[in-house]
């Protein structure tokens, strides 16, 4: 996953608050949360990079905590579904659909693996609140790729969906740690052939 921070001049009503600091506030969490890690970034370097005060950031979240709660949900309305992918998706098959799961993602050099499977090591036992909505999101993605499963013809399409679910974390997750995006295309040759094998 990649983002983008918008820039905006650094006026009196802007440097320090005013209109558009939670969106700020927001855009720096997607930054740092992701880049640097949960847990390494503190509500004094978070109000920075969103160029408010800590007392503005505290106005628009009462914890660090509800941070990171909004910073999931804005990723999972970003990053969208299988079900529900980018607007050219309507013009493929629901197999190239699957596939496209498993592209080598973009990056600036840097891999850091899933969002929310991050966030859920990062909360381990002191953020309920983040398991609940990182276990609704993978769901949510398992529940999609069984629906395209369905389209693709698999004559099981749970079973399926389930397969290529632990293939894509495995991938995510063995890119990051290796810092190699090669395991992308070893998923993808596999997700082939399990998707060939599941419509025969």
């Amino acid at each position: 996953m990649t983002t983008q921070r918008q820039a905006k001049p650094a006026t009196a009503a802007s440097s320090r608050g005013g209109r558009g600091a939670r969106r700020r506030i927001l855009e720096a969490a997607i930054d740092l949360f992701y880049r640097e890690g949960i847990n390494a970034t503190g509500v004094e370097r978070l109000a920075d990079q969103a160029s408010v005060s800590k007392r503005t950031l505290y106005q628009h979240f009462p914890s660090k905590t509800a941070v990171v709660e909004e910073y999931l949900r804005t990723i999972q309305q970003r990053v969208g579904e299988p079900i529900r992918p980018e607007p050219d998706a309507d013009h493929r098959a629901p197999r190239a659909r699957l596939l496209s799961l498993f592209d080598t993602p973009s990056s600036d050099g840097q891999m850091r693996g899933c969002p929310f499977h991050n966030a859920a090591v990062e909360a381990a036992d002191a953020m309920p609140e983040v398991h609940d909505i990182v276990h609704e999101h993978k769901q949510t993605y398992i529940n999609g790729l069984v629906e395209l499963a369905k389209q693709a013809g698999a004559t099981n399409p749970r079973l399926l969906g389930n397969q290529l679910g632990v293939l894509y974390e495995g991938a995510a997750a063995l890119s990051t740690s290796l810092g190699d995006p090669a395991p992308w295309t070893h998923a993808r040759t596999a997700a082939q052939t399990l998707i060939d094998q599941a419509a025969t």
